[in-house]
């Protein structure tokens, strides 16, 4: 079941970080631990600020989270566990045909996230030797290719 912004309380803002950290475990392995530490607090603030957030539950339990801003999908993580079980894929259709995403960025030391955009429709237009916040992480700026349109995606755009 996917809620479209719920209340932000701390609680949920807390379940969700825990959530984000597992998944960069997973996922982010070119990460450090302490890089991991210090990024938390930028995520719970994006976490509160995001323009909308999807969080995808179980019951009432949290399994993962998408945040959407100006037509691009800022942050996408989902507990470990779910992965390949199609949340995903759920998620960045609902962004693409409902939010009209066209936007996305991702870690290039991240290729798993990479492939499953280029699966989803993104092509990579940009990279970036450093991360927003100035890291030697580079980044590669994807949006939605224009083979989309003539598959009968639909897009806002």
């Amino acid at each position: 079941m996917f809620i479209e912004n719920p209340g932000r309380t701390e609680q949920l803002i807390k379940e969700l970080v825990v959530i984000w950290e597992a998944s960069v475990k997973a996922t982010h392995i070119f990460l450090k631990e302490e890089e991991r530490i210090s990024l938390r607090p930028y995520v719970q603030e994006a976490l509160k600020e995001i323009d909308q957030l999807i969080v995808v539950y179980q019951g009432e339990k949290p399994l993962g989270f998408m945040g959407i801003e100006n037509q691009k999908v800022e942050m996408l993580f989902l507990e470990p566990a779910c992965i390949g079980q199609g949340i995903g894929k759920k998620l960045i259709t609902k962004a693409i045909e409902e939010y009209g995403v066209s936007y996305v960025d991702v870690n290039e030391q991240n290729p798993h996230a990479a492939d499953f955009y280029k699966r989803a429709g993104f092509v990579v237009f940009e990279r970036t030797e450093k991360d927003e916040m100035g890291n030697p992480f580079p980044i590669l700026k994807m949006k939605l290719g224009s083979i989309m349109k003539t598959i009968g995606v639909k897009s806002k755009n």
